[in-house]
């Protein structure tokens, strides 16, 4: 698989990154997020899981060393674990680094809104069949297509540990029809008939990939034996453009924003949507197809 072209040498120049967004249909920038915040949320993510079980204890939890069956969501297990996860600040305040914001204004304008239904994911490496299937983001959070998602792991994420690989040009070819499957999100695209080629690279603690919504990718399988891959997923649109209500909740929808936000040390980041005059939508059911298409 060849590697994503870097477009830090664009990252002044928001007509050449939104031509390079536009052509490929995905950003990849080194070394750009505050590493510091990164390594904060991942230390405060994995303290969690080691408190749960799901990380090894007698080392640190950052370490994210596992010998344990998989969690996946679905599992009464994981509900209560996630949930904790959710409330942690450090997670949430991530999503506003600066330099991630500076990309999504080039991409969307002065009036971004950060989806607040932040997404974190822990990935085992004995689970191989639940690895992510190849996707479009819309089909799961609608609203509008212009809506762009700053994917990044919590530290290194070698190509041993999988990542994610995006197949290039494929958000200019619309919804594609989808399938049930195994992994995160539930459904397959079929983009076989679109052609385009998949891309990946590994990834050092600070990069970033930005992708669209309509942008067909996938999670790589964790090969790493004995770590847990720790990362998250937020997403930006135009808040002037129809948002799915569903987004506007913490994700999964068990919690509300104040049990979230209890014990927040800043409320800076608290309901920032709210600063916006917003048009929620409701989500149009998704009717998968026959797996023949």
């Amino acid at each position: 698989m060849k590697p994503f072209v870097e477009s830090n040498g664009l990252s002044n120049d928001g007509e050449a990154l939104r031509r390079r967004a536009d052509r490929d249909g995905y950003l990849f920038l080194r070394n750009w997020v505050d590493k510091e915040a990164v390594l904060a949320a991942r230390r405060d993510i994995a303290g969690v899981l080691q408190d749960a079980g799901w990380i090894d204890g007698g080392m640190e939890p950052e370490e994210a060393m596992t010998s344990h069956p998989p969690h996946v969501s679905g599992e009464p297990e994981f509900s209560p674990v996630y949930d904790r996860v959710q409330r942690i600040e450090s997670f949430h305040t991530l999503a506003h680094d600066e330099k991630i914001m500076a990309v999504t204004g080039h991409l969307l304008g002065d009036d971004v809104l950060l989806q607040p239904s932040n997404i974190a994911r822990f990935v085992f490496p004995t689970n191989l069949e639940q690895t992510t299937p190849a996707h479009q983001d819309f089909v799961h959070i609608q609203g509008t297509p212009d809506v762009w998602t700053a994917w990044l792991p919590l530290g290194d994420c070698p190509r041993l540990m999988g990542g994610l690989g995006v197949l290039t040009g494929s958000h200019k070819f619309g919804v594609l029809p989808v399938s049930r499957s195994l992994g995160a999100g539930g459904l397959r695209a079929h983009f076989e008939k679109i052609g385009g080629e998949w891309v990946s690279s590994p990834f050092d603690n600070g990069d970033i990939l930005f992708f669209h919504s309509h942008t067909v990718h996938r999670g790589l399988p964790n090969l790493s034996g004995n770590r847990l891959r720790l990362s998250v997923d937020f997403r930006y649109q135009r808040a002037s453009d129809p948002v799915m209500e569903k987004v506007l909740t913490p994700h999964q929808g068990r919690l509300s924003w104040s049990e979230v936000y209890r014990g927040w040390k800043s409320d800076r980041y608290q309901y920032h949507w709210k600063r916006f005059d917003l048009t929620p939508v409701e989500k149009v059911p998704v009717e998968p197809v026959d797996e023949a298409v």
